[in-house]
């Protein structure tokens, strides 16, 4: 019989491990925890103590109408990327496994490239002498404002989040029994209905994970919206930079940031909830 040396972890080793955290504790504290803590703390003490500039928040048109078109734009983007990326991320776990990674790396492929980089050529795409419009021009459409608009924001947007719902889609299907549907329609469903009532529950787990997180991420979008957007289509993170670096508003752009935190928590929490129980749902547990 061949020995099997084992390493007895001890009670010093034990003691040690919490010491590893040490570091990553350390960076998330230095560059997320003090941060906040420091634009909180300004958001209620400049120019003087109070809650004015939350007060200036709830009267002020401006910020509102940009936060009503962020939190718009978001769902919208968030509701295209799910309706493309589900049939995509399903293509995936029904092709062969040589397709299989030619399509995955589709999907990999725009992480690779800078995001800005990515814009940039949008731009060049989307412009009034682009060859989008070269194109609507010849099939007799006409040029159409495609930069500089909503629009052009929201496809920019999508084109930089749609990994992010891919890809826990793809990681979800992986996990369903593919027997699960052909024995719904052994037993007389029609393939629809097992689709609906069978495959999609599923499913669902991947949906609200990719959901949330492309949700949360375009809440936050500043390149693209800066790029391919104008004034008329400013979104809160433009919004809260111009009010650091144009205005030196400290305490309105520390209580806008304040604001687009909490109800981003709010809603990733909301989320969570929702993800959970569509989770428990297909695995039969209860709520």
């Amino acid at each position: 019989m061949a020995n099997t040396n084992t390493v007895e972890r001890g009670p010093a080793f034990r003691r040690a491990t919490p010491l590893l955290l040490v570091p990553g504790v350390l960076i998330v504290a230095c560059f997320f925890v003090v941060p906040i803590i420091v634009v909180t703390w300004r958001s209620f003490t400049d120019p003087e103590p109070g809650i004015q500039n939350y007060a200036w928040l709830a009267e002020n048109e401006v910020f509102l109408q940009v936060l009503l078109r962020t939190f718009l734009v978001s769902t919208v983007v968030t509701a295209v990327c799910v309706l493309i990326a589900y049939p995509y991320a399903y293509l995936m776990t029904i092709v062969g496994s040589t397709m299989q990674k030619v399509l995955l790396l589709f999907v990999l492929m725009p992480l690779w490239t800078s995001i800005l980089v990515r814009t940039l050529a949008w731009m060049v795409l989307l412009q009034d002498s682009g060859p989008i419009n070269d194109f609507l021009e010849l099939v007799g459409v006409g040029r159409q404002p495609l930069i500089r608009t909503t629009f052009g924001v929201g496809l920019g947007m999508l084109q930089v989040l749609l990994p992010f719902m891919v890809l826990p889609l793809y990681s979800a299907m992986l996990g369903i029994d593919k027997r699960l549907v052909p024995a719904a329609r052994s037993l007389g469903a029609h393939p629809v209905t097992a689709f609906f009532r069978v495959y999609l529950p599923l499913s669902l787990p991947g949906v609200a994970a990719g959901a949330t997180t492309v949700f949360i991420l375009g809440l936050g979008f500043y390149i693209v919206p800066a790029l391919l957007g104008s004034p008329q289509t400013t979104m809160l993170s433009a919004l809260i930079y111009q009010q650091f670096s144009a205005f030196l508003d400290w305490g309105h752009g520390s209580a806008m940031g304040v604001a687009l935190l909490l109800l981003t928590a709010v809603l990733l929490g909301a989320l969570s909830l929702i993800a959970g129980r569509a989770r428990r749902r297909s695995t039969g547990r209860k709520p």
